[in-house]
């Protein structure tokens, strides 16, 4: 596969359709089994161009991954929705296209993240991760997030475990 260039920037709205579409491929790739099929969808069709071309006009600190000038994925960030966690950030999403993973672009992905909160002085921040989502618990253990907390995620009847790591400063 030639990959041509490689980057991470800030999305703008001209990005919309790309990270939507990594956002329904990579929904699919790491959620099929764990959260039930029509709400799996459901939550999918909700976060379409449109949805995210709003988001990016109210200016929401999205980051894109460029591999050779295709969006191949993304990151949202910003301050912890958690408030009673110490850590003052948090990565909100970080998705890939699952032909774009196990290729070292989620840890490229995630230090830009990391790097972004930094800048907004958010230098400790929380991820949360389905417990079932055994890929992207074992890739944050790798990036050296600790458990900080557990809970439940309702999604449509079910209410899913959820892990949610901790990351402090460097």
């Amino acid at each position: 596969m030639k990959l041509g260039q490689i980057g991470i920037r800030r999305a703008e709205t001209e990005d919309a359709g790309g990270i939507a579409d990594v956002h329904d491929d990579a929904w699919r790739h790491a959620y099929l089994g764990i959260i039930p099929g029509k709400d799996l969808e459901r939550m999918i069709a909700r976060r379409g161009p449109l949805w995210w071309h709003r988001a990016l006009k109210r200016n929401t600190a999205v980051l894109v991954l460029e591999v050779g000038g295709r969006v191949a994925g993304y990151a949202t960030l910003g301050p912890n929705r958690m408030r009673m966690l110490p850590q003052a950030g948090e990565i909100y999403e970080l998705y890939l296209s699952p032909e774009h993973q196990g290729l070292g672009f989620g840890r490229l992905l995630f230090e830009a993240a990391r790097a972004e909160l930094r800048r907004y002085g958010l230098a400790s921040f929380s991820v949360r991760v389905l417990v079932d989502n055994g890929s992207a618990v074992a890739f944050y253990e790798r990036m050296g997030g600790r458990v900080v907390a557990e809970t439940g995620e309702r999604i449509g009847e079910t209410t899913l475990p959820l892990t949610i790591f901790g990351f402090e400063p460097e």
